[in-house]
């Protein structure tokens, strides 16, 4: 890895993202729309991914269904020309057409997403242990046997029907094709071994180039340009969010402070948040293997749209002035936070809290902002089941191109359309002149799976509660260094189920604790 190279180009989460592009034609489609098609927009932060190799692989994949789309419309051509010219009415070619349509509909439905080469780790036993709609994936294949058998009895009935076999035949070869090239991306690229030694895909043209080297000037800076529509886009998910605000009292009726002390700001608190984040990092990575070893802390600030995407100064220096001058100024559209990240899961799971202080007209207002990012979709994961394949024998690898060949040609055709219509429509709009805005989607969203599991679910937890706790407490010494109360923070702040935090009054809900309790909800009329 050169010294120019981003870390997060060799994460687990950038070689999935990568393997997605050539896996789902929709996945890819997005990518390619919010990075391309709107060069307009700066880009969401990235948290534990390297965008410019996805986006390198988005534009290989799509160049490479194209190159298959236009071999298989040469054969279409001559299949359809010749049996209008031979035969008569195209019956052979419209019922392998419609084969092609109704297999690459049963893949799309069966939320395998949409793609030259499809991955399905379901087999038909599996599938008739469940109801009708888990008899989905296995349509397609059943649909390609169903058509090979009719024509072959055709054939053996003494029927005139050579071409509905040699043409189907011939355009399994662009498939398999396809599925050799795509085969070697993974094997010699995205594989876990190859991943980590390959250097970092980068687009070759000179108008891509133009858009990484904006990524690369964004993606990883302290500064991110928001719209007030869409903000923390490129975060995740909320999670549990919560704020408060506290009125500043003298500790025992005390007046104003001393001329001496330095004023109580939210710089004050920050600065004793910070110490206790970095002393619990330093403790997990002496006592544990806990992914908290490795946790992040930075400042980081939020810009409303303004400027042209290229006049954005992303520089160390101005980010660290827009950084010190937001950091008390608690404004409405500059907004500072302090980011706190733990990359758990091999960048799967991603856990982010946002916090922001401010200490204006004798109020302390302190805003935690937790964020999710959940794992890579899990069909993304096919790109190890292709690369353990890589060295199957040529006779197995064909009859799978034989079997998913005609959804795989309706795929290759969908995919060629979109791109000749993203093209168009970027070539219209002119996206570099367009009005600036701000991220709509992130990469590493678009990527992400709906759910977690239990086990990420109990670390997701454990992650905020025990950062929200070192904030907590940092809080509360920086009340008490500068000679405040702090009964009523302490009374706000209530600690349940071992490290668990509730903050402030709740409207509308109930908390109980303790073997026994019970907590109820009343409307005003009386009802529960």
């Amino acid at each position: 890895m050169t010294a120019t190279t981003p870390q997060d180009s060799r994460t687990e989460a950038t070689r999935l993202l990568c393997a997605g592009t050539y896996l789902d034609i929709e996945f890819r489609r997005r990518v390619i729309e919010e990075l391309v098609e709107h060069e307009e927009r700066p880009i969401a932060p990235s948290l534990g991914v390297d965008v410019v190799p996805v986006l390198a692989h988005a534009l290989r994949a799509r160049a490479q269904d194209a190159l298959t789309a236009l071999m298989l419309l040469v054969i279409w051509g001559a299949f359809i020309g010749i049996e209008v010219g031979t035969v008569g009415p195209p019956i052979w070619s419209g019922i392998y057409a419609l084969v092609s349509f109704f297999q690459w509909s049963a893949a799309a439905s069966a939320g395998r997403g949409s793609s030259v080469y499809v991955v399905d780790k379901r087999t038909l036993r599996e599938a008739m242990k469940g109801n009708v709609r888990k008899l989905i994936p296995v349509v397609p294949a059943v649909l390609t046997v169903a058509y090979w058998a009719y024509a072959l009895y055709q054939l053996a009935t003494g029927a005139d029907n050579w071409l509905g076999i040699i043409f189907p035949l011939l355009l399994v070869l662009p498939v398999w094709a396809h599925r050799r090239r795509v085969t070697d991306v993974m094997c010699n690229e995205l594989s876990r071994q190859a991943f980590a030694l390959a250097p970092r895909a980068e687009p070759t043209t000179p108008y891509h180039q133009r858009i990484v080297r904006a990524i690369d000037r964004e993606q990883y800076a302290g500064m991110a340009i928001y719209d007030a529509g869409r903000p923390f886009i490129g975060m995740g998910k909320p999670y549990e969010p919560w704020s408060f605000a506290l009125e500043l009292r003298r500790r025992g009726g005390a007046g104003a402070p001393d001329a001496g002390q330095a004023p109580f700001t939210g710089r004050t608190v920050v600065d004793l948040v910070r110490p206790r984040l970095e002393a619990l990092r330093k403790g997990a990575a002496e006592t544990s293997r806990d992914r908290l070893k490795d946790l992040e802390i930075e400042e980081f600030v939020y810009l409303p749209v303004g400027p042209p995407r290229p006049r954005l100064d992303y520089a160390a220096a101005a980010v660290s002035q827009h950084v010190a001058e937001a950091v008390d100024e608690g404004g409405e559209a500059r907004r500072y936070f302090l980011r706190v990240r733990v990359g758990a899961w091999d960048e799967q799971v991603v856990v982010s809290v946002l916090v922001r202080v401010h200490t204006q007209g004798g109020m302390l207002v302190l805003e935690v902002v937790p964020h999710i990012l959940t794992p890579i979709r899990t069909e993304f994961r096919s790109v190890d089941v292709i690369a353990a394949r890589g060295q199957s024998d040529p006779l197995r690898d064909g009859l799978r191109a034989l079997l998913s060949g005609p959804a795989a040609g309706f795929a290759s055709a969908v995919s060629t359309v979109r791109a000749g219509a993203s093209g168009f429509r970027t070539w219209l709009a002119e996206p570099q002149r367009a009005l600036p805005d701000g991220p709509e989607r992130s990469v590493r969203e678009l990527g992400g799976a709906e759910t977690v599991s239990l086990f990420q679910e109990m670390d997701i937890s454990r992650y905020v509660k025990t950062v929200q706790d070192r904030i907590a407490s940092g809080v509360r010494d920086a009340l008490r260094s500068q000679g405040y109360e702090t009964d009523q923070f302490e009374q706000q702040i209530v600690q349940i189920s071992e490290g668990g935090v509730f903050i402030g009054s709740m409207s509308g809900g109930a908390v109980a604790a303790g073997t026994g309790a019970k907590a109820k909800n009343m409307t005003k009329d009386g009802g529960s």
